[in-house]
């Protein structure tokens, strides 16, 4: 026997779960996805489904199941261990004509639920035959392909002609690209680059698409970013469809901003993906938690392209030395002596642990610890190069002198 396979409209519908376990935490959030009136009824939650609760999301009554339990209700999800009781819920569900899936016995049931990957607006279900394992395989097989760009199911809503978005690709390592952001790239008529950008996700893109490469714009910074502003302007007005992608996080130093201001400005509809930010996922690719308790209840990201003393620098370094957190410094690694030797002059200890990390998430990762006091010699010794990020503060061991602490990254 092959189950029918049927997409449930459920927007404003009763469902109940009976159950607040492991495998009701599980279902909930996909039928809350479908706009459903969930009820749940078990004498205990986790506290993920409390969330849910307090946040009215959904309803809860806190005690057994009882027979009206199922009056006005679509679809019933039966989520708990005990068979007896699970069959007596199903046969009830049956009596009144409602599908009834059951967590404990999926043959028992009138209802299955498939393994589900969602990409955007499509939704691929898989049902194995009454085999979970070859669902899951099947399932996981094909959303690899969905998020790769290997299958274009839909084009997203924001790929439209005219149109310009703003992509992180993360620190380095080009599976750390959010779906949104590989979804978006498989769908670009025009791909505006700069240096930090995952350059293997380059070798995805369908060969029609022009590769606009910043990082060879050969004027000042102003220049140049005034030259990409044009680029994102132009290929939108010709009718494409334009991903500027760019390192890191869009708005973390990238200048983000200024793009989507030069976009509004010229009637141009922009959207931004944001991106994982390498002040946080390069220390973590390295052991180095940003916060860890005990140790740190705070962390800084500043830009270090300026020296300290440089006019124009907006950090107030004296007041990052008087903090006992963390300091991630990005695009530092030139003014690196000026900056821990500042850090030591307003307070900073000299034996502050320091972690120098060369781009990190990649196979060229390479990391160089220190102390404050004898960073700069340290890198200078191990030929560091841009794009690096410096890490300050007592986080740097915290792996290594916790013993409960995992020593890889």
């Amino acid at each position: 026997m092959n189950p029918y396979p049927l997409g449930l409209v459920l927007q404003g519908l009763r469902v109940l779960v009976v159950g607040g376990g492991a495998v009701a935490t599980r279902r909930v959030p996909a039928l809350l996805d479908a706009a459903a009136d969930v009820v749940l009824v078990s004498p205990h939650i986790t506290p993920a489904l409390r969330a849910h609760v307090d946040a009215g999301r959904v309803t809860w009554h806190a005690r057994r199941f009882e027979p009206s339990d199922i009056e006005d209700a679509w679809l019933v999800h039966v989520a708990v261990s005990d068979p007896a009781a699970a069959a007596g819920i199903s046969e009830l569900a049956a009596a009144r004509r409602v599908f009834c899936v059951r967590a404990d016995d999926r043959h028992a049931a009138t209802a299955w639920t498939p393994a589900v990957t969602r990409q955007g607006p499509v939704t691929v279900a898989v049902l194995g035959g009454g085999d979970p394992a070859r669902a899951v395989a099947v399932r996981d097989a094909i959303g690899e392909r969905l998020a790769a760009g290997a299958i274009v199911a839909a084009t997203p809503p924001e790929a439209a002609p005219g149109r310009v978005a703003l992509v992180g690709s993360g620190p380095g390592d080009p599976e750390l690209l959010t779906v949104r952001g590989r979804r978006l790239l498989a769908a670009a008529d025009v791909v505006v680059i700069d240096r930090l950008a995952a350059g293997l996700l380059l070798d995805e893109l369908r060969p029609e698409v022009e590769l606009f490469d910043a990082s060879k714009i050969p004027y000042g910074p102003s220049a140049a970013q005034e030259e990409i502003n044009r680029v994102l302007v132009d290929r939108a007005r010709q009718g494409k469809f334009v991903v500027r992608l760019k390192g890191g996080d869009p708005y973390v130093f990238g200048r983000g901003g200024e793009e989507l201001l030069a976009c509004v400005a010229a009637g141009v509809p922009v959207s931004v993906v944001p991106g994982i930010s390498s002040s946080i996922a390069v220390p973590a690719a390295a052991g180095i938690p940003v916060t860890h308790r005990g140790l740190a209840h705070e962390f800084v990201v500043v830009s270090g392209h300026l020296a300290p003393s440089h006019p124009e620098s907006l950090v107030d370094w004296a007041a990052l030395a008087r903090l006992r957190g963390t300091i991630s410094v990005l695009m530092g690694l030139k003014n690196l002596p000026a900056i821990a030797a500042v850090l030591q002059e307003h307070g900073r200890a000299p034996d502050t642990p320091v972690a120098v990390i060369q781009e990190g998430t990649t196979r060229d990762q390479k990391v160089v610890r220190a102390r404050l006091s004898t960073v700069a010699d340290a890198v200078k010794e191990a030929a560091l190069r841009p794009p690096a990020v410096i890490v300050v503060g007592p986080v740097v061991d915290a792996l290594t002198r916790d013993p409960e602490a995992s020593s890889s990254p």
